[in-house]
Protein backbone atom coordinates (compact mmCIF):
# COMPACT_ATOMS: atom_id res chain seq x y z
CA UNK A 1 0.00 0.00 0.00
CA UNK A 2 1.48 3.30 -0.58
CA UNK A 3 -0.07 6.69 0.14
CA UNK A 4 0.53 9.78 -1.65
CA UNK A 5 0.33 13.36 -0.37
CA UNK A 6 1.80 16.72 -1.57
CA UNK A 7 2.93 17.07 1.95
CA UNK A 8 4.13 14.85 4.43
CA UNK A 9 4.12 16.23 8.17
CA UNK A 10 5.93 14.35 10.27
CA UNK A 11 4.59 15.01 14.03
CA UNK A 12 0.68 15.91 14.77
CA UNK A 13 2.07 18.04 17.89
CA UNK A 14 0.96 22.41 17.63
CA UNK A 15 3.93 22.91 15.02
CA UNK A 16 2.80 19.98 12.69
CA UNK A 17 -1.01 20.39 12.47
CA UNK A 18 -0.74 24.05 12.97
CA UNK A 19 1.43 23.61 9.21
CA UNK A 20 -1.34 20.76 8.10
CA UNK A 21 -3.92 23.06 8.80
CA UNK A 22 -3.08 26.09 6.62
CA UNK A 23 -2.26 24.15 3.40
CA UNK A 24 -4.98 21.65 3.69
CA UNK A 25 -7.21 23.97 1.45
CA UNK A 26 -4.85 23.47 -1.36
CA UNK A 27 -2.71 20.68 -1.00
CA UNK A 28 -3.46 17.13 0.10
CA UNK A 29 -1.38 16.95 3.38
CA UNK A 30 -0.67 13.59 5.18
CA UNK A 31 -0.02 14.11 9.35
CA UNK A 32 1.75 10.81 10.80
CA UNK A 33 2.88 10.86 14.35
CA UNK A 34 3.91 7.95 16.64
CA UNK A 35 0.96 8.60 19.59
CA UNK A 36 -3.00 8.79 19.15
CA UNK A 37 -3.61 10.32 22.01
CA UNK A 38 -1.01 13.35 23.37
CA UNK A 39 -0.69 12.96 26.85
CA UNK A 40 0.13 15.40 29.60
CA UNK A 41 2.74 17.52 28.68
CA UNK A 42 4.39 21.18 29.64
CA UNK A 43 3.95 24.09 27.83
CA UNK A 44 -0.18 25.63 29.23
CA UNK A 45 1.15 29.27 28.68
CA UNK A 46 -0.06 31.35 25.50
CA UNK A 47 1.24 34.99 24.93
CA UNK A 48 -1.41 37.37 24.20
CA UNK A 49 0.43 37.71 20.81
CA UNK A 50 -0.92 34.21 19.72
CA UNK A 51 -4.36 36.07 19.73
CA UNK A 52 -3.64 37.56 16.59
CA UNK A 53 -2.27 34.36 14.56
CA UNK A 54 -5.58 32.57 15.66
CA UNK A 55 -7.51 35.35 14.05
CA UNK A 56 -5.59 35.27 10.75
CA UNK A 57 -5.85 31.29 10.37
CA UNK A 58 -9.59 31.61 11.41
CA UNK A 59 -8.87 29.29 14.71
CA UNK A 60 -9.77 32.42 17.94
CA UNK A 61 -13.54 32.08 17.89
CA UNK A 62 -13.34 28.16 18.26
CA UNK A 63 -9.69 28.67 20.18
CA UNK A 64 -12.44 30.64 22.90
CA UNK A 65 -15.05 27.67 23.38
CA UNK A 66 -12.38 25.58 24.71
CA UNK A 67 -12.20 27.41 27.98
CA UNK A 68 -9.02 28.04 28.63
CA UNK A 69 -8.17 30.68 31.37
CA UNK A 70 -6.93 33.53 30.73
CA UNK A 71 -3.70 35.07 31.55
CA UNK A 72 -3.43 38.54 32.95
CA UNK A 73 -0.89 39.05 35.82
CA UNK A 74 2.65 37.39 36.53
CA UNK A 75 4.50 38.19 39.77
CA UNK A 76 8.15 37.33 39.62
CA UNK A 77 10.80 37.73 42.49
CA UNK A 78 13.27 37.95 40.18
CA UNK A 79 16.54 40.20 41.02
CA UNK A 80 15.56 40.97 44.45
CA UNK A 81 13.96 39.79 47.30
CA UNK A 82 10.41 41.14 46.88
CA UNK A 83 7.87 40.91 44.20
CA UNK A 84 6.77 42.42 41.29
CA UNK A 85 3.67 42.32 39.11
CA UNK A 86 3.30 42.68 35.45
CA UNK A 87 -0.07 42.66 34.11
CA UNK A 88 -0.84 41.96 30.99
CA UNK A 89 -3.79 44.28 30.31
CA UNK A 90 -2.19 46.55 29.30
CA UNK A 91 -0.62 44.65 26.13
CA UNK A 92 -2.48 46.05 22.87
CA UNK A 93 -3.17 42.17 22.17
CA UNK A 94 -5.16 41.95 25.11
CA UNK A 95 -4.78 39.04 27.68
CA UNK A 96 -3.01 35.45 27.07
CA UNK A 97 -3.95 32.36 28.31
CA UNK A 98 -3.48 29.63 30.61
CA UNK A 99 -4.27 26.44 28.42
CA UNK A 100 -5.18 22.64 29.14
CA UNK A 101 -2.18 21.65 27.32
CA UNK A 102 -4.10 18.27 27.08
CA UNK A 103 -6.79 19.65 25.60
CA UNK A 104 -5.66 22.36 23.23
CA UNK A 105 -3.65 19.76 21.70
CA UNK A 106 -6.03 17.72 20.87
CA UNK A 107 -8.75 20.70 19.37
CA UNK A 108 -5.49 21.60 17.32
CA UNK A 109 -5.49 17.99 15.93
CA UNK A 110 -9.32 18.06 15.59
CA UNK A 111 -9.49 21.47 13.95
CA UNK A 112 -6.49 19.96 10.73
CA UNK A 113 -8.76 16.86 10.38
CA UNK A 114 -11.84 19.17 9.60
CA UNK A 115 -10.15 20.95 7.19
CA UNK A 116 -9.26 17.89 5.23
CA UNK A 117 -5.65 16.87 6.74
CA UNK A 118 -4.72 13.19 6.83
CA UNK A 119 -3.83 12.18 10.31
CA UNK A 120 -2.44 8.62 10.99
CA UNK A 121 -1.57 7.59 14.27
CA UNK A 122 0.82 5.61 16.50
CA UNK A 123 3.29 5.72 12.99
CA UNK A 124 6.79 5.99 13.03
CA UNK A 125 9.02 6.67 10.61
CA UNK A 126 11.73 4.23 9.62
CA UNK A 127 13.28 5.26 6.19
CA UNK A 128 13.31 7.98 3.56
CA UNK A 129 15.20 9.45 0.40
CA UNK A 130 14.59 10.67 -2.97
CA UNK A 131 12.43 9.13 -5.41
CA UNK A 132 14.57 8.17 -8.98
CA UNK A 133 13.48 11.80 -10.55
CA UNK A 134 14.41 13.24 -7.78
CA UNK A 135 11.07 15.51 -7.54
CA UNK A 136 9.69 13.42 -4.51
CA UNK A 137 10.27 11.55 -1.23
CA UNK A 138 9.78 8.18 -0.76
CA UNK A 139 8.91 7.58 2.64
CA UNK A 140 8.92 4.22 4.68
CA UNK A 141 6.68 3.99 7.56
CA UNK A 142 5.34 1.84 10.25
CA UNK A 143 2.23 0.64 12.22
CA UNK A 144 1.14 -1.87 13.97
CA UNK A 145 4.46 -3.63 12.88
CA UNK A 146 3.32 -3.21 9.17
CA UNK A 147 5.22 -1.01 6.80
CA UNK A 148 3.45 1.61 4.52
CA UNK A 149 5.13 3.31 1.94
CA UNK A 150 4.61 7.52 1.37
CA UNK A 151 5.30 9.51 -1.48
CA UNK A 152 5.34 12.91 -0.96
CA UNK A 153 6.88 16.33 -2.69
CA UNK A 154 7.22 17.97 0.36
CA UNK A 155 8.37 16.87 4.05
CA UNK A 156 8.07 18.94 7.17
CA UNK A 157 10.18 18.20 9.97
CA UNK A 158 7.25 18.29 13.10
CA UNK A 159 8.95 15.93 15.70
CA UNK A 160 9.79 18.22 18.09
CA UNK A 161 13.38 18.30 19.89
CA UNK A 162 13.60 14.37 18.65
CA UNK A 163 14.20 16.57 14.62
CA UNK A 164 13.93 12.97 13.07
CA UNK A 165 13.77 14.31 9.31
CA UNK A 166 16.55 16.95 10.45
CA UNK A 167 18.48 14.90 11.98
CA UNK A 168 18.62 11.61 9.40
CA UNK A 169 19.52 14.23 6.89
CA UNK A 170 22.81 15.36 8.93
CA UNK A 171 21.34 18.85 9.69
CA UNK A 172 23.58 20.20 13.14
CA UNK A 173 21.86 21.70 15.93
CA UNK A 174 23.74 24.16 17.97
CA UNK A 175 22.66 23.65 21.37
CA UNK A 176 23.13 26.50 24.30
CA UNK A 177 22.77 25.38 27.52
CA UNK A 178 21.87 21.91 29.23
CA UNK A 179 18.56 23.18 31.07
CA UNK A 180 16.31 20.58 32.20
CA UNK A 181 12.98 20.60 33.98
CA UNK A 182 10.68 18.77 36.50
CA UNK A 183 6.75 19.00 36.96
CA UNK A 184 3.96 18.75 38.64
CA UNK A 185 0.79 18.96 37.97
CA UNK A 186 -2.11 19.21 40.81
CA UNK A 187 -5.21 21.10 41.61
CA UNK A 188 -5.77 24.61 43.98
CA UNK A 189 -8.60 24.19 46.67
CA UNK A 190 -8.60 28.15 46.05
CA UNK A 191 -10.64 29.51 43.00
CA UNK A 192 -8.26 31.41 40.74
CA UNK A 193 -10.82 34.13 40.80
CA UNK A 194 -10.19 34.60 44.63
CA UNK A 195 -5.83 34.29 44.35
CA UNK A 196 -3.37 37.28 44.16
CA UNK A 197 -2.25 37.42 40.95
CA UNK A 198 -1.82 35.02 38.41
CA UNK A 199 1.67 32.88 38.09
CA UNK A 200 4.74 33.26 40.01
CA UNK A 201 8.57 33.14 39.06
CA UNK A 202 10.83 32.62 41.83
CA UNK A 203 14.69 32.35 41.30
CA UNK A 204 16.78 30.24 43.23
CA UNK A 205 20.65 30.05 43.96
CA UNK A 206 20.20 26.73 41.42
CA UNK A 207 17.92 27.59 39.02
CA UNK A 208 14.07 28.84 38.50
CA UNK A 209 10.88 28.04 40.27
CA UNK A 210 7.38 28.28 38.00
CA UNK A 211 3.76 28.21 39.16
CA UNK A 212 0.67 29.24 37.07
CA UNK A 213 -3.51 28.16 37.58
CA UNK A 214 -4.86 26.42 34.70
CA UNK A 215 -8.54 25.48 33.70
CA UNK A 216 -11.17 23.95 35.71
CA UNK A 217 -8.90 24.57 39.15
CA UNK A 218 -5.64 22.65 37.99
CA UNK A 219 -2.39 24.44 38.69
CA UNK A 220 1.25 23.36 37.21
CA UNK A 221 4.39 23.43 39.24
CA UNK A 222 7.84 23.23 37.71
CA UNK A 223 11.45 23.46 38.92
CA UNK A 224 14.17 24.70 35.99
CA UNK A 225 18.25 23.97 36.43
CA UNK A 226 21.06 22.17 34.70
CA UNK A 227 20.93 18.48 33.87
CA UNK A 228 24.73 18.09 35.04
CA UNK A 229 23.79 19.86 38.77
CA UNK A 230 23.44 18.74 41.66
CA UNK A 231 20.07 20.09 42.01
CA UNK A 232 18.53 17.97 39.25
CA UNK A 233 18.72 15.02 41.24
CA UNK A 234 15.58 16.93 42.82
CA UNK A 235 13.60 16.23 39.52
CA UNK A 236 13.43 12.57 39.39
CA UNK A 237 10.56 12.16 41.86
CA UNK A 238 7.61 13.78 42.62
CA UNK A 239 8.50 13.19 46.37
CA UNK A 240 11.93 15.25 46.02
CA UNK A 241 10.18 18.08 43.80
CA UNK A 242 7.52 18.67 46.41
CA UNK A 243 10.01 18.85 49.24
CA UNK A 244 12.72 20.80 47.38
CA UNK A 245 9.49 23.68 46.75
CA UNK A 246 8.59 23.12 50.21
CA UNK A 247 12.00 23.97 51.37
CA UNK A 248 11.45 27.27 49.32
CA UNK A 249 9.37 29.45 51.94
CA UNK A 250 8.49 32.14 49.30
CA UNK A 251 6.90 29.80 47.08
CA UNK A 252 6.03 27.01 49.69
CA UNK A 253 3.87 30.34 51.20
CA UNK A 254 1.91 30.99 47.61
CA UNK A 255 1.19 27.55 47.51
CA UNK A 256 -0.25 27.17 50.69
CA UNK A 257 -2.51 30.31 50.21
CA UNK A 258 -3.68 28.80 46.72
CA UNK A 259 -4.44 25.53 47.98
CA UNK A 260 -2.48 23.58 45.97
CA UNK A 261 -2.70 19.61 45.93
CA UNK A 262 0.12 17.40 43.91
CA UNK A 263 -1.57 15.34 41.57
CA UNK A 264 0.59 11.49 40.63
CA UNK A 265 0.92 13.51 37.43
CA UNK A 266 4.75 14.20 37.35
CA UNK A 267 7.48 14.41 34.92
CA UNK A 268 10.69 15.14 33.46
CA UNK A 269 11.91 17.17 30.42
CA UNK A 270 14.42 19.01 28.22
CA UNK A 271 14.22 22.38 28.15
CA UNK A 272 17.54 23.71 26.66
CA UNK A 273 17.67 26.74 23.88
CA UNK A 274 18.54 24.72 20.49
CA UNK A 275 18.37 26.19 16.80
CA UNK A 276 19.31 23.48 13.79
CA UNK A 277 21.82 25.31 11.59
CA UNK A 278 19.98 24.28 8.37
CA UNK A 279 15.85 24.62 9.10
CA UNK A 280 14.90 24.49 5.29
CA UNK A 281 16.13 23.09 1.77
CA UNK A 282 14.51 22.93 -1.35
CA UNK A 283 12.13 19.80 -0.43
CA UNK A 284 12.35 20.01 3.45
CA UNK A 285 11.69 22.13 6.09
CA UNK A 286 11.55 22.21 10.34
CA UNK A 287 8.64 24.00 12.33
CA UNK A 288 8.29 23.93 16.36
CA UNK A 289 10.84 22.75 18.66
CA UNK A 290 12.26 21.03 15.41
CA UNK A 291 13.76 24.22 13.81
CA UNK A 292 14.35 26.38 17.41
CA UNK A 293 13.36 25.31 20.85
CA UNK A 294 13.59 28.28 23.49
CA UNK A 295 14.18 28.41 27.09
CA UNK A 296 10.47 28.47 28.82
CA UNK A 297 11.87 31.90 30.70
CA UNK A 298 10.62 33.14 27.22
CA UNK A 299 7.29 32.00 27.41
CA UNK A 300 7.46 31.90 23.42
CA UNK A 301 7.55 27.96 23.46
CA UNK A 302 4.13 27.36 21.85
CA UNK A 303 3.73 30.76 19.93
CA UNK A 304 7.07 29.82 18.39
CA UNK A 305 5.18 26.38 17.36
CA UNK A 306 2.32 28.64 16.04
CA UNK A 307 3.96 31.02 14.46
CA UNK A 308 6.43 28.75 12.45
CA UNK A 309 3.49 26.03 11.18
CA UNK A 310 2.09 29.14 10.21
CA UNK A 311 5.28 30.61 8.36
CA UNK A 312 6.65 26.94 7.20
CA UNK A 313 2.95 26.78 5.58
CA UNK A 314 2.82 29.77 3.90
CA UNK A 315 6.70 29.07 2.20
CA UNK A 316 5.50 25.73 1.18
CA UNK A 317 2.36 27.38 -0.47
CA UNK A 318 4.29 29.76 -2.51
CA UNK A 319 7.24 27.46 -3.59
CA UNK A 320 4.21 25.06 -5.03
CA UNK A 321 2.01 27.82 -6.46
CA UNK A 322 5.31 28.81 -8.30
CA UNK A 323 7.88 26.65 -8.00
CA UNK A 324 10.03 29.21 -6.96
CA UNK A 325 12.41 28.31 -3.55
CA UNK A 326 12.77 32.07 -2.78
CA UNK A 327 10.56 31.57 0.32
CA UNK A 328 12.25 28.73 1.62
CA UNK A 329 15.31 31.21 1.74
CA UNK A 330 12.58 34.11 3.44
CA UNK A 331 11.64 31.18 5.78
CA UNK A 332 15.33 30.55 6.99
CA UNK A 333 16.04 34.35 7.02
CA UNK A 334 12.64 35.00 9.81
CA UNK A 335 13.80 32.27 11.78
CA UNK A 336 17.54 33.47 11.93
CA UNK A 337 16.55 37.33 12.98
CA UNK A 338 14.29 35.80 15.76
CA UNK A 339 16.60 33.42 17.15
CA UNK A 340 18.81 36.64 17.36
CA UNK A 341 16.57 38.68 19.25
CA UNK A 342 15.76 36.19 21.36
CA UNK A 343 19.54 35.10 22.45
CA UNK A 344 19.77 38.70 23.62
CA UNK A 345 16.45 39.46 25.34
CA UNK A 346 17.16 36.06 26.79
CA UNK A 347 20.80 36.96 28.13
CA UNK A 348 19.10 39.98 29.10
CA UNK A 349 16.27 38.43 31.61
CA UNK A 350 19.18 36.46 33.18
CA UNK A 351 21.38 38.86 33.57
CA UNK A 352 18.87 41.06 35.74
CA UNK A 353 19.48 38.41 38.48
CA UNK A 354 22.37 39.22 40.55
CA UNK A 355 22.06 37.43 43.43
CA UNK A 356 23.68 34.37 42.90
CA UNK A 357 26.06 35.06 40.25
CA UNK A 358 28.82 33.01 41.61
CA UNK A 359 27.09 30.15 41.48
CA UNK A 360 26.87 27.71 38.42
CA UNK A 361 23.67 27.84 37.25
CA UNK A 362 24.22 31.45 37.20
CA UNK A 363 27.45 32.02 36.27
CA UNK A 364 26.61 29.99 32.76
CA UNK A 365 23.98 32.67 32.19
CA UNK A 366 25.73 35.84 32.65
CA UNK A 367 29.16 35.54 31.53
CA UNK A 368 30.56 36.65 35.51
CA UNK A 369 33.68 34.50 36.13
Amino acid sequence: MELEADVLVVGAGPAGCTTALNLASSMRVLVVDKVSNPGMRIGECLPAAANRLLQDMRLYDSFIAQEHLPYRTMRSAWGGSALLEQDEMRNLDGHGWYLDRQRFDIWLREMAVQRGVAVIDETTVREFGRAGDNKSWCITLERGGRPLMARAKFVVDASGRRAVVGRRLGARYGRRDRLTCGWIYGTDTVPASDQIGGGELHAESEGWWYTSPLPRHGRILAFYTDADLPAARSLRSRQQLLRRAHDYAPLARYLVDCGFQAAEHHGVCAAHSVIQENVVDSAWLAVGDAAMAVDPLSSMGLFNALYTGLSGANAIYRCHASDDNASFENYREQLNSIWRLYTEHLAGCYRLESRWQHLPFWRRRTGVM
